[in-house]
């Protein structure tokens, strides 16, 4: 039996196939690089976004028509998200719940059978510790808690994903242990909200790191998106952390708006003052840290001195990485009952954001130049040349290299996005 898998969304999507592919290959399965070649198609699906529903639409009716022969299988967020457009879009098709992975080996037969098994809803399954083919030899995903503990009325995911479950250190860290001894240089903590670990164990995510690090090896840490919440309620500790030679100098903190009003509409339950004091406090003990942040353009009760609070807001804290969505209505999420404000005032504003987020991260990028540093290859680029990572995941750019070492490089020239350096 042949598997193709064909991934949309985040980290943790990609670690959810990755799983699903392990499973299967130690059920003597072969997992495919071509749909062609396959006899059934798994589509792991991402719903946090409009333009990323359409692509998976798209791609749900391109599988149909040029594959007709070939089994599909839907998995990923849209199963629980939307099942009624799903089964309009794929009548046939047999499903996986995010939270049933351990059930694509049923699926997957039961589909090969004749028989269309759709298995969803909850489960305390642990995934961490389970098999996994990796899609990059040098880079290891490892999932350290599955939902989350918010209430954002923006979000659909957290409906697809449920309550917070973290999985036992011992299980995380046995799994990293096992990915460094084969190599892997990169390690990538995910989850809808890596900071939220252990708030229904006693752990916390702080303790989870210090563990990760006292793992022999060269290898680097990086760690996913934290809620400004859960954040606060081990700040220190986290900074503590965060200060290992291993852990990447890199915190991903979305605000979403520089507005207390339109944060309070989002139900983010923190205020701006209380975000800029964990930048403040970070940047205070970990001087090289990038700030990356997300920012939501056009919520609804978003106003034209709501927007302009975000404008100072970006001014002021100068994130290092910057990534902007504007609004659109998810099916389930609280938001949705509003209405969305005039697209083209929306997409104005999403220009005038763009423009100061090229503004500020090349502004940023300068300081780079002339200086030196030890950065990790993690892969080709796209264009040539190699790309790496500093040790504040700055995206470098290099002639040549050799993916999964460390090298020095002098930084020479600089964009908006990336670094350009020789190595010494």
């Amino acid at each position: 039996m042949k598997v193709y898998i064909d991934t949309f969304g985040c980290t943790f999507n990609q670690g959810d196939s990755q799983i699903m592919a392990g499973l299967l290959q130690e059920d003597n399965a072969q997992i495919v690089s071509n749909m062609e070649d396959a006899d059934v198609i798994i589509l792991n699906t991402c719903y946090v976004k409009q333009p990323t529903e359409q692509k998976v639409i798209n791609r749900i009716k391109k599988i149909q028509e040029q594959f007709s022969d070939k089994k599909l299988i839907i998995s990923g967020c849209m199963v629980e998200i939307d099942p009624d457009k799903l089964k309009k879009a794929a009548p046939s098709a047999g499903w996986i719940g995010p939270r049933q992975i351990k059930s694509t080996i049923d699926v997957v037969k039961s589909c090969m059978n004749g028989k269309t098994s759709r298995i969803i809803g909850h489960s305390d399954e642990i995934k961490a510790g389970l098999p996994k083919i990796r899609f990059d030899p040098f880079v290891h995903i490892s999932q350290i808690c599955e939902g989350c503990v918010g209430r954002c009325t923006y979000c659909c995911t957290r409906f697809a994903r449920g309550k917070l479950q973290s999985y036992p250190v011992k299980n995380i860290k046995n799994e990293i242990e096992s990915a460094v001894a084969d190599g892997c240089v990169e390690i990538q903590l995910t989850a809808q909200d890596t900071a939220a670990y252990g708030m229904d164990t006693g752990r916390k995510l702080s303790e989870l790191i210090k563990e990760i690090t006292t793992i022999p090896g060269d290898f680097r840490l990086r760690v996913g998106m934290m809620h400004p919440k859960s954040m606060m309620r081990d700040l220190n500790g986290l900074i503590e952390a965060f200060m290992h030679k291993n852990v990447y100098k890199f915190m991903h903190i979305p605000i979403q708006s520089g507005s207390d009003s339109v944060l309070n509409h989002m139900g983010r339950d923190h205020t701006v003052a209380q975000y800029k004091d964990i930048i403040s406090e970070v940047r205070e003990k970990i001087p090289e840290v990038s700030i990356a942040t997300d920012i939501i353009v056009g919520y609804p009760t978003e106003t034209d001195e709501d927007f302009e609070d975000t404008l100072k807001l970006i001014e002021d804290i100068k994130p290092n990485f910057i990534h902007i969505s504007k609004y659109r209505h998810r099916p389930m999420a609280i938001s949705s009952s509003m209405h969305e404000i005039d697209h083209k005032i929306m997409k104005k504003r999403s220009k005038v954001l763009n423009d100061l987020k090229s503004k500020i991260l090349y502004q940023n990028n300068l300081a780079e130049i002339g200086k030196v540093h030890e950065i990790l290859i993690t892969e080709k680029g796209s264009k040539g040349g190699y790309i790496g990572r500093t040790d504040s995941y700055k995206h470098v750019v290099i002639e040549n290299g050799e993916i999964g070492t460390f090298v020095k490089v002098k930084i020479n020239e600089v964009t908006s996005t990336y670094l350009k350096g020789s190595v010494l």
